[in-house]
């Protein structure tokens, strides 16, 4: 039994009020085992019914917690099995599972749903190709649909040949929604490591080893800990604000199972996990970056800054597995540079770069989230930059991802706009340096040593 104190519901209603505490989102994972078939447009038709009928009270019921128990919940959303896994021997286009995939999504009630997806870390199959070839019109079709295709792992090393395909995939993708600054790439990560149980977009799946339907709650809460580090004495060591960190973590975590056991059980299915994650917004003051600056980093991207997002990460997971046992998905600090105020002002005024980005990858949730490049970069550089995080990946036995938006039409100190939760984002440079040649050899770069645990 989950036990909530008097004291603890202050301090959350304070959280919420005052500090953008919220419920990031409650995303509902669904086993796409039965949707086999010999078409196309059968998987589809199976995939819609079995969306709507395992998801046809998700949108009610979290919106029924949110009422009684005050806590915001941003979202509510969809993860499905990885769609290359069930799409149907010798299937040209897979568009139509997509829009399948968007309609079941709108009748429900969510804002995205997640796994038109592959795995293709160690090889590219069939459907692994198709779908890959099919994400450019699927994600300009579709307002709801997320795509995520893994290229690494540690296990298996760098699949080059799929990095390039997905950076092909991206320039395409961007030039099909150019009129919308490229929206679709703001729904396609090329994953490391990808895991089965992430709750947030746009990198959400249903992993083959889950439970038919779980429920998979993502917490947010840069705000409170922002402000309980700017409240720390300005003596206050390293060691007393990582302690404090933790302990706000804890008590956020606290509240994210209340919600995830809530909506199990009132859904009849099974709880997943909590992930921990501190996933800003373009709200002021809801700002992964204005903890870095607390912490005592001039700007986010200054020297000193991976140090404190290490500390951050660190201290989050370690407070959040105090506050449930069910911990999962990504579990950190995000840095997406679009969703996050304090991060867009460090890249305007010259403080944080991409190469700095790619640093503080090593230490954060994810890596490269949400970052606009000049429209006219190449497939080729864009794929040296994913290699680049899958490196970091693979070595650190970490996820890492790239979430990258090659702006059509768009240079170094333009602006793009997706509003809401996505934001907006300056254009950030890109080096004329990049590995071009290593990227055309292919192939694959070999697992490390690290590797073989056995």
């Amino acid at each position: 039994m989950l036990d909530i104190s008097p004291e603890e519901i202050a301090e959350t209603l304070t959280m919420v009020t005052q500090q953008h505490l919220d419920i990031r989102t409650v995303t509902m994972g669904v086993s796409l085992s039965g949707c086999f078939g010999d078409d196309v447009g059968s998987v589809a038709g199976r995939v819609y019914e079995r969306v709507t009928h395992a998801a046809e009270r998700l949108v009610p019921v979290t919106e029924a917690i949110e009422r009684e128990y005050g806590v915001p919940i941003v979202n509510a959303r969809i993860a499905v099995t990885p769609v290359a896994a069930i799409a149907p021997p010798g299937a040209g286009d897979l568009t139509a599972i997509a829009e399948s995939m968007d309609r079941a999504a709108r009748e429900v009630g969510v804002d995205f749903i997640g796994g038109f997806s592959a795995l293709v870390h160690k090889g590219i199959g069939a459907a692994d190709k198709r779908l890959i070839e099919s994400i450019p019109a699927a994600l300009a079709s579709t307002e709801r649909v997320c795509s995520s295709v893994n290229v690494a792992s540690t296990r298996a090393g760098i699949n080059m040949d799929a990095v390039l395909r997905m950076a092909e995939a991206i320039k395409a993708s961007a030039e099909a929604t150019a009129d919308h600054d490229g929206v679709a790439c703001a729904k396609l990560v090329v994953f490391c490591n990808m895991v089965e149980d992430n709750p947030f977009m746009a990198g959400a799946v249903h992993g083959l080893g889950e439970a038919d339907t779980v429920i998979n709650v993502g917490i947010s809460g840069p705000g409170v800990v922002r402000t309980v580090v700017e409240a720390l004495p300005q003596d206050a060591d390293l060691t007393a604000v990582a302690e404090a960190i933790k302990a706000t973590s804890f008590k956020i975590t606290r509240v994210g199972e209340l919600v995830a056991r809530e909506a199990a059980r009132r859904l009849g299915v099974s709880m997943g996990i909590v992930d921990l994650s501190l996933a800003p917004t373009p709200a002021e003051g809801d700002s992964v970056a204005g903890i870095i600056e607390a912490i005592g980093v001039k700007r986010c991207g200054g020297p000193g800054t991976t140090t404190a997002l290490a500390l951050l990460n660190d201290a989050v997971k370690k407070g959040g597995a105090m506050g449930t046992s069910s911990i999962g998905g990504l579990s950190g600090a995000f840095i997406p540079v679009s969703e996050d105020a304090g991060m867009m002002r460090a890249v305007e005024c010259g403080a944080l770069t991409l190469d700095k980005l790619e640093a503080m990858t090593a230490v954060c949730s994810v890596g490269l989230d949400m970052i606009a490049i000049p429209g006219d970069t190449s497939a080729e550089t864009i794929a040296a930059i994913i290699s680049d995080a899958c490196a970091i990946g693979v070595v650190n036995s970490k996820t890492t991802a790239a979430r990258l938006i090659p702006a059509p039409g768009k240079s170094v100190g333009d602006t793009v706009e997706f509003g809401g939760l996505l934001g907006r984002a300056p254009v950030m440079a890109v080096s004329g340096w990049a590995g071009t040649g290593l990227v055309r050899r292919g192939g694959r770069v070999p697992a490390p040593l690290n590797s073989l645990r056995n």
